[in-house]
């Protein structure tokens, strides 16, 4: 089976490759293509990649390639994880939005939508291509926005791409610790958008523990969520939230405490791997090492900015143990390719799932995965206050769309001036301009 990573130079490619060498006894996987358009990159990522296998018996070949078409020809499942603009792209995304007193995170508001403005016409030329050239490949989108990136891909590949995010998966991990259960045990109802989604229930055995959870201060504030949203504000709305909501709950806080900040998350990222990728061509370094103390390093680090803003401190240390996108990804090819039948939080085509939004809209739900793909399970309804904030959101995001396939750039302010974290047309006129000064990508935008 071949399985063709876009983005395949990228920094988190070794975790995918790692979770398939311990896949070994099942997975199916012979062959793994790396495309990317830089090959130092690819160069640097397979040395990793060669230290990984070394002492496994018949590992997964592995190419590499700058050729797309070549890439994606005949594979059976294609993971995207590219990243138009780089991190340096994300950097603009984030100062660009911060210069203007408004949130630059890069999935989350005006960096986010600057993101998915320069990403979305590479995606849908990427998803027109595995149409034509790998028309039963499954693809698999890691790039963010993951929600509306993987929206723009479906109006070309249907059900047959689907979006991944270890938020929900990490989010069920911490609170069934929280509960002292096993989390193969629980049903976690999780519903919303990605980067927008509500942990309603946890039922194991039929039994809702999220009560008992809410009740015991010490369980709540021992992990992630608890710390930076506060026992309070959870027990008030009777749910927990994804993490990424911290930057709509507090967003006065968020903005101050990004501001406040020596460097922004991508600006700190941009460095590092820079850092790493210079390192890995120097002779005498040794590949995997470097390679894991930088992740270790990255996932420390991570979501500083919210901590920061919450008072949370440092990361807990449970927290840094690898199992996000590769595991969900593995699981999800797993299920497809061998038809084992699993339940995942993916996110995919609504088919009416989480009213009021309609049935092509992607949202983010447990689904019922096997050979055929994922099939999204009803949930009780959203309370009002999360309704309001999915369908403005998803507004934004279709805008953000229209615009890229397109070329409007009234859809593109529209998208600006509507995200419920920018507070003025002005604002997001302002935030259009800046973002098509300083980045190119953006030049297609045309009144």
């Amino acid at each position: 089976m071949k399985l063709t990573i876009l983005g395949g130079g990228g920094f988190r490619v070794p975790l995918v490759y790692r979770a398939l060498l311990e896949d070994r006894a099942g997975g199916g996987v012979t062959h793994v293509t790396l495309h990317d358009l830089d090959a130092g990159r690819l160069d640097a990522i397979v040395k990793v990649l060669r230290e990984q296998a070394a002492g496994v018996t018949d590992p997964p070949e592995v190419t590499v390639t700058t050729d797309l078409d070549e890439a994606v020809r005949g594979a059976d499942f294609v993971f995207s994880a590219i990243r138009v603009g780089g991190l340096a792209g994300r950097v603009i995304d984030e100062r660009v939005a911060l210069d203007e007193g408004v949130l630059g995170q890069e999935t989350v508001g005006a960096g986010g939508i600057s993101y998915g403005l320069r990403t979305i016409p590479v995606a849908v030329d990427i998803a027109r291509r595995i149409a034509r050239l790998a028309p039963d490949a499954w693809v698999i989108n890691f790039t963010n926005p993951a929600g509306m990136v993987t929206e723009a891909m479906s109006r070309h590949l249907g059900d047959r791409v689907i979006g991944i995010c270890d938020s929900p998966v990490g989010l069920g991990k911490r609170v069934a610790r929280a509960l002292g259960i096993d989390p193969e045990r629980a049903w976690f109802d999780y519903a919303g958008l990605n980067h927008l989604g509500w942990l309603r229930a946890i039922r194991v055995d039929g039994v809702d523990l999220l009560p008992r959870l809410l009740a015991d201060d010490d369980a709540l504030t021992s992990f992630e969520e608890g710390k930076i949203f506060g026992a309070d504000w959870l027990r008030t709305l009777g749910a927990v939230p994804n993490e990424y909501l911290h930057h709509y709950y507090f967003n006065r806080e968020s903005v101050a405490a990004a501001r406040a900040a020596e460097h922004t998350r991508g600006a700190f990222l941009l460095d590092q791997q820079q850092r790493f990728y210079e390192r890995m061509r120097a002779p005498g370094t040794a590949p995997f090492e470097a390679w894991d103390a930088t992740r270790l390093e990255r996932e420390a680090t991570y979501g500083a900015d919210v901590r920061e803003a919450a008072g949370g401190g440092e990361r807990d240390s449970c927290d840094l143990e690898s199992g996000g996108y590769e595991l969900v990804a593995l699981a999800l090819m797993r299920a497809i390719a061998l038809d084992e039948r699993t339940t995942l939080i993916l996110n995919v085509r609504g088919r009416g799932a989480l009213p009021p939004l309609d049935a092509d809209a992607i949202v983010e739900v447990p689904c019922h995965v096997d050979a055929n793909g994922a099939r999204p399970i009803t949930g009780d309804p959203l309370p009002d206050h999360a309704v309001g904030l999915v369908i403005s959101v998803k507004a934004v995001e279709r805008a953000v769309i229209h615009a890229a396939t397109t070329g409007e750039r009234a859809a593109a302010l529209r998208a600006f001036a509507l995200h419920p974290l920018v507070d003025s047309v002005a604002v997001a006129q302002r935030l259009l301009d800046g973002y098509q000064k300083h980045v190119p990508d953006l030049a297609y935008l045309r009144d």
